[in-house]
């Protein structure tokens, strides 16, 4: 009674930082960015982190397993994994360009994980056999690692999609008018100097080199974290091979959980192959990440909804029964 009181409290205390994050980013959207503010909302996020920290070691406590047997858990991890990605390159004294996308997901996955759709999940309950393997850490972490990064990183693509297509549609507007206007003048102004025409022209604003240096620190970061992301998924498949092989006498058996995660595998494999070619690299490898993030709530999220398969074991479907 005391640990699940406890886990109550931490989650409803994470859940409250993260609401006052947020705030705090909303307020610097507004106005100029303030040091102070910015300061205040990563600290948020680390006292975010130690909240979640201590609900899963508490969980972990009074359930006796690893908690990541269920939906609810598992949801509960992937806030912990946001929030440990928001929170590394703060203490690399690097810009954080993941805080505005690490920050709503964790608050989203908390909400829900929270939620009134969950509440029979979290009552811990004894594991399956199945689940009672040492592999279930190994396998399962590295997967919901893998999702957590995947997703931070395609949320980083879908950003560059948008600000490329922005940029493209603003210096189409810009050529269109200078070209009207030129033939509406019928002649050319040879009185300007040449410096204030460059000065004039929006592929050489000083906004439009921002945007560009905003685009490419997004497909850096993009591709550094859905690269770790990628690594984490392929250590949970191979984890997960061997585990169901001690389990159910088979390496691999097509079940809807394994065939989307082995989908996800390849759609960020292609990913990776797009930026070895340098024609590829920018939007059009970004357009393969966000088809992937619409992938991984696929697996991660839309098989639960079918409850079949030999990973059913967090669905809805059964909690109800």
């Amino acid at each position: 009674m005391i640990f699940s009181t406890l886990e109550h409290i931490l989650s409803h205390i994470s859940f409250s930082i993260v609401s006052i994050v947020i705030t705090i980013h909303l307020i610097t959207l507004l106005v100029d960015e303030i040091v102070r503010l910015y300061d205040s909302s990563e600290k948020g996020m680390i006292a975010t982190f130690f909240c979640i920290t201590g609900l899963l070691v508490t969980r972990w406590i009074y359930s006796g397993h690893f908690p990541l047997s269920d939906l609810y858990e598992s949801l509960i991890f992937l806030s912990w994994s946001f929030s440990i990605i928001h929170i590394v390159p703060y203490f690399k004294k690097k810009k954080n360009y993941l805080s505005a996308i690490t920050t709503p997901s964790v608050i989203f996955t908390q909400g829900f994980a929270t939620s009134g759709l969950l509440t029979e999940m979290r009552q811990s309950e004894i594991l399956v056999p199945a689940l009672q393997s040492e592999w279930l850490i190994m396998h399962v972490s590295m997967m919901v690692l893998g999702y957590a990064a995947l997703l931070c990183g395609s949320l980083l693509s879908v950003a560059l999609l948008v600000i490329t297509f922005r940029k493209d549609i603003n210096i189409f507007l810009t050529s269109n008018h200078l070209l009207n206007q030129s033939f509406s003048f019928g002649e050319i102004q040879y009185i300007n100097k040449r410096s204030n025409v460059l000065r004039n022209t929006s592929f050489f604003s000083a906004r439009n080199y921002y945007r560009s240096q905003l685009i490419q620190q997004l497909d850096h970061w993009s591709y550094r974290v859905i690269s770790l992301g990628f690594l984490f998924l392929t250590i949970g498949i191979l984890s997960g091979a061997v585990w169901a092989n001690e389990a159910w006498g088979s390496y691999w058996n097509w079940d809807p959980k394994e065939t989307w995660a082995f989908i996800t595998w390849t759609i960020f494999a292609i990913y990776l192959h797009t930026r070895t070619n340098t024609n590829l690299q920018g939007a059009n490898s970004a357009i393969m990440a966000s088809i992937g993030f619409l992938i991984i709530w696929i697996c991660y999220f839309g098989v639960n909804l079918l409850g079949i398969g030999l990973h059913s074991y967090g669905s809805f479907t059964l909690t109800s029964n």
